[in-house]
Formats: structure tokens, C-alpha cells, sequence
């Protein structure tokens, strides 16, 4: 049981060596990149050993039962507890996506409902930065187009985390978030009080680490300038500071017009583009892989309805996992681990099934 651990272990021991010599930290992308994996390895090996401790107590006490009582009466409590661990090294084996340890750029837009749907995207920007708090996550927004009556139209968050741990990395946790999200309520704009069905998409990207880490060919971007629109200062109207950018290759294609120079809005653009790219790249990969696609519950694509938010009856349910829970103000408030976890245990289980077919 469990032999490809040991594999693991050396693996483990080897990335603490490296760690130890100062050189690696002249290269702080290499150092990086060790940490990443040292972390994810360090839950495995701490898993095996608690499991192997266990099993040796078994062991012994089975040993001695016939001649202790004491021993015998442990002997069913270390079964349990052997098995525990069993299960919890199984679920750390369970192979990770690459991309969990990442930051990620996290888009809403507000979809059918017109300005109720882009409040209700506003809604969602709130719930997710909330979350991020909650976690000690830092956001950063990078562009928003506002509607007439608040909320967005469409907006993009970046969210970055401090753990080297892909289990606790922020895309790790908010992947799942992808896919259409529907609200059912009385608008504010309804005097007949009226329950209203409207909806925003959410986009999940990882976001690349540094511009090096994916190469872009510069010949491969077309980049348009033009005139700003909406709030944004005085440069407003007045200069062609807005930046549009086609990767020719992909035909992924960002604008971004929020800052008040050309040059910083392209290197907003950029970095969007790099997460759109590293996504584009992902999808292909899951496409060639059938038992990773058929593993995954997490969604690329805003026309996938995943969840609805019923606020007369103070609901909220994710169609994917069957979670259902009637504390919608406080998920609207930011604490929505318990729907995330849904996500994250169906797709663990997902996996573990993939593994043993």
C-alpha cells in the first residue's frame, strides 16, 4: 500500500537540500518554485509518517493483546484511527493541478437582467473580496466598467495569497467559482415587488508569476489604441490612452481603459492576457486528458449555470455539489468556505474515483 510515497520522500529530501544551499536564492524563480513543491510535499510526508506510526502501534498492540487487555482494547481504536489516516494520505496523493498554488485574475459580468444583473455583479465582487479578507487575501482592482445604477458591467479583480501551499493557494480554492451565477429577487427598480431571475458570469484565471514565465512573441500581438470612455480623470476623452490587445495566434483579445496612461493600461492588458493565455493553454491540455476532464467540476466558460442565490427564501444552492444552505445574507457577507468546500470535496472524490477505474 501506498509504494509510490517513497518516491515522494526522496523527492522531499532532495528539494530540503537544495533549500539549505544559499546559491539557489540567487534565483529567486528556482527558490520559488521549491518552496511551491517543498510545501506540498511537506503535508504528504507528514501524512505517510502519522499513518506508518500508527500502523507499527497496531502492530505491537495486536502483539501483546492476548497477553494485556489494554493492548487488546486499543486494538480497535488504532483500526479506526489507521484508516483515518489511510484516507487522508490517499486524498494528499491524489495528483494536484498545476496551477492551485496560483494568484488568480477573477472577472464578473453582469449577463441577462440589465442593470439588475450588474448589481448583482457588484454583489459578487463584494462577496468575493469579503472572502478574500476573510482569508488574509489582498485584491487589487485592475479594471471596471460601472453601470448607470452602481454595480459593474464588467470587472476584474486580481487576488493574491501568501501560502506556498497549493491546498490553501487561492486558485486552488476560487477555481470552482467559474460559470454562470443566477440571482433571484426583487429589484430595486421594480415597484411592483416582483421577483426578478437575472445573472453575471465569473471567469477564474490563474495568474502567471512573472512576464518571463510565458513568453509572448511580440509579433504575434496586434495593439490598438483609442479614446477612453467613461470615468477615468481628466485624460478621459481627450487622449487615446485605451489599449487593445489581440494575440493573433489564440484571437484572445483585452482592453483595458481605467488608467490614465497608454503605457500603464498596456501592462494591465498584458497581464490579463498572460492569465487568459495560461488558461487557453490549460483548456487544451484537460481536452487531450479525458479522466482529468471527466474529474473536474471547475468551468472555463460563463454559460455553465452553476448556482443560484434565492433571496426570499435566503438560499443559496450550487447546482454541481447539491449544496444547499438557507444563510445567504452571510455567504453575501463573505463566508462562503462551506459552499468552496462542496466544490473541492466533490472534485477530490471525482479523482479518487478516476484513480481506481
Amino acid at each position: 500500500m501506498f509504494e509510490s510515497v517513497q518516491g515522494l520522500l526522496d523527492e522531499h529530501d532532495a528539494i530540503q537540500a537544495q533549500l539549505g544551499d544559499p546559491a539557489v536564492y540567487a534565483d529567486q524563480r528556482l527558490a520559488r518554485k521549491l518552496g511551491r513543491r517543498s510545501a506540498q510535499l511537506n503535508g504528504i510526508v507528514e501524512a505517510y509518517h502519522k499513518w506508518h506510526a500508527i500502523q507499527d502501534d497496531l502492530a505491537a498492540a495486536k502483539e501483546m493483546a492476548s497477553e494485556d487487555p489494554e493492548f487488546a482494547a486499543e486494538v480497535p481504536e488504532l483500526e479506526a484511527a489507521l484508516e483515518s489516516a489511510a484516507a487522508k494520505l490517499r486524498r494528499l496523493l491524489i495528483p494536484r493541478d498545476p496551477d492551485d498554488a496560483r494568484n488568480v485574475i477573477l472577472e464578473v459580468k453582469g449577463g441577462e437582467g440589465g442593470d439588475e444583473a450588474a448589481l448583482f455583479a457588484g454583489d459578487l465582487l463584494r462577496m468575493y473580496t469579503r472572502y478574500a479578507e476573510s482569508r488574509g487575501w489582498k485584491t487589487e482592482l485592475i479594471s471596471a466598467t460601472e453601470s448607470d445604477l452602481g454595480g459593474y458591467k464588467d470587472v476584474q479583480m486580481a487576488v493574491k495569497g501568501s501560502s506556498n501551499d497549493p491546498a490553501e493557494g487561492v486558485y486552488a480554492r476560487l477555481k470552482f467559482e467559474g460559470g454562470v451565477h443566477r440571482v433571484q429577487r426583487v429589484p430595486v427598480t421594480e415597484s411592483q415587488g416582483r421577483i426578478h431571475t437575472s445573472a453575471a458570469g465569473v471567469l477564474v484565471l490563474p495568474e502567471v508569476d512573472e512576464p518571463e514565465e510565458l513568453e509572448i512573441n511580440q509579433n504575434d500581438l496586434k495593439i490598438d489604441v483609442y479614446r477612453s470612455s467613461g470615468p477615468g480623470g481628466q485624460s478621459v476623452n481627450t487622449t487615446d490612452s485605451a489599449v487593445r490587445i489581440t494575440h493573433l495566434p489564440t484571437g484572445i483579445v483585452v482592453a483595458m481603459q481605467n488608467e490614465k496612461s497608454q503605457l500603464q493600461n498596456r501592462e494591465a492588458g498584458m497581464r490579463v492576457l498572460r492569465a487568459r493565455i495560461l488558461a487557453h493553454q490549460q483548456e487544451q491540455i484537460d481536452a487531450e486528458n479525458s479522466a482529468q476532464r471527466k474529474s473536474q467540476i471547475r468551468t472555463m466558460d460563463r454559460s455553465e449555470r452553476i448556482r443560484t442565490y434565492n433571496y426570499p427564501e435566503n438560499r443559496i444552492a450550487d447546482h454541481r455539489t447539491g449544496y444547499k444552505a438557507y444563510n445567504l445574507d452571510q455567504v453575501m457577507n463573505g463566508d462562503l468556505e462551506p459552499v468552496i468546500q462542496s466544490a473541492i470535496e466533490m472534485d477530490e472524490q471525482a479523482r479518487l474515483d478516476a484513480i481506481g477505474d
